[in-house]
C-alpha cells in the first residue's frame, strides 16, 4: 500500500512540474467527447485551456457541457464548431489562436463523427457524402486550419521528441476500419460508409505523419472500443468512462515511437 501511495504521489508531483497545456476536443457535448472533457479537466496534468467544441453550444444537447464548463470557467471554453462547415472551422481556429497566442495548441482530438449502419446495398450516395464530410473532410480541414497553432506549440515547447504535451493530433478511428478484421466484424456491423470513412481517416493521418514529421507534431489513431453511447448503442461492451480513462492513459504515454500508431483504448495495436 505504501508503495502504491508513493507512486501516486510521484505521478502527481511529476504532473504538477509539467508545463500547462492547451487541448481542443471536437464533438465535446455528448458521449465520448463529453467524458473526455470531464476526465481531462479533472486530471492532475496542468491545463492552460480546454476548448470544448460542438455544433450548437447554446442548444439543449450541450446543456451538460455548459454545466461542466461553469464549474471550471477559467479552464473550459465552449466553442461553436461545425465540422461540416469550413467557415465555422476557420472562425473557431481564429478564436482559439487569439486565446492561445504564441504558446499554441498542444493537443487536438478529432472526436466528432457520424455513423450509419447500412449495408453496401442500402448505402445511398447522400449517406456516403454526409459521412465523408464529417469523418474525413472535417478532420482534414481542422488540421489545415489549426496547423499554425500546433506548430507554435511545438516550437514553444523547446524539448526534443514528440508527445501530447508538446504538439499532437489524435484522431478517433475504429476497428471497423481494419481491413484485416472485416471478416470478423462485417456481419455484426456492416456500416459501410462509416468503415470506408474511418479507413480514409487512417490514410489521412498517415499522410500527415509523413508530411509534418519535421514539425515534430505527433499523430495517432485511437479506437475507443465498443462503447455504450448514443452512437455505440446500449449493447456496447464498455461504458464511456472506462473507454476515455484508457484513451487518456494511452495519449499520455505516446512518444515519437508511436507516431502514426493505430491503437485501441488499452494501447494494443490494431491491424490495418
Amino acid at each position: 500500500m505504501q508503495a502504491l501511495r508513493g507512486r501516486i504521489v510521484q505521478a502527481e508531483s511529476q504532473a504538477m512540474a509539467a508545463p500547462s497545456v492547451s487541448v481542443l476536443i471536437t464533438g465535446a457535448n455528448r458521449g465520448l467527447g463529453l467524458e473526455m472533457v470531464k476526465q481531462i479537466v479533472e486530471a492532475p496534468r496542468p491545463l492552460r485551456k480546454l476548448f470544448a467544441c460542438c455544433r450548437d453550444p447554446n442548444g439543449p444537447r450541450a446543456e451538460a457541457l455548459q454545466t461542466l464548463a461553469k464549474k471550471h470557467p477559467d479552464i473550459i471554453s465552449v466553442v461553436r464548431l461545425d465540422v461540416d462547415n469550413l467557415c465555422s472551422i476557420k472562425q473557431c481556429a481564429q478564436h482559439v489562436g487569439s486565446l492561445v497566442g504564441t504558446g499554441g495548441l498542444n493537443l487536438l482530438i478529432n472526436n466528432a463523427g457520424v455513423l450509419f449502419r447500412n449495408t453496401l446495398q442500402k448505402t445511398s450516395p447522400e449517406e456516403m457524402q454526409k459521412t465523408f464530410n464529417t469523418n474525413v473532410i472535417g478532420p482534414m480541414s481542422i488540421l489545415q486550419e489549426f496547423l499554425p497553432h500546433l506548430r507554435s506549440a511545438a516550437k514553444a515547447c523547446g524539448m526534443p521528441g514528440m508527445s501530447t504535451s508538446k504538439a499532437a493530433v489524435v484522431n478517433i478511428s475504429s476497428t471497423l476500419a481494419s481491413m484485416q478484421r472485416i471478416q470478423q466484424t462485417y456481419e455484426f456491423t456492416p456500416a459501410v460508409s462509416y468503415r470506408i470513412s474511418k479507413a480514409a481517416l487512417n490514410m489521412l493521418t498517415m499522410c500527415a505523419v509523413e508530411e509534418l514529421r519535421k514539425d515534430e507534431i505527433l499523430f495517432s489513431l485511437l479506437h475507443p472500443g465498443w462503447v455504450r453511447t448514443e452512437m455505440g448503442g446500449e449493447d456496447g461492451e464498455i461504458e464511456a468512462q472506462e473507454s476515455v480513462l484508457g484513451m487518456c492513459d494511452v495519449m499520455a504515454s505516446l512518444t515519437e515511437k508511436q507516431n502514426g500508431a493505430f491503437l485501441d483504448y488499452k494501447g494494443n495495436p490494431i491491424p490495418w
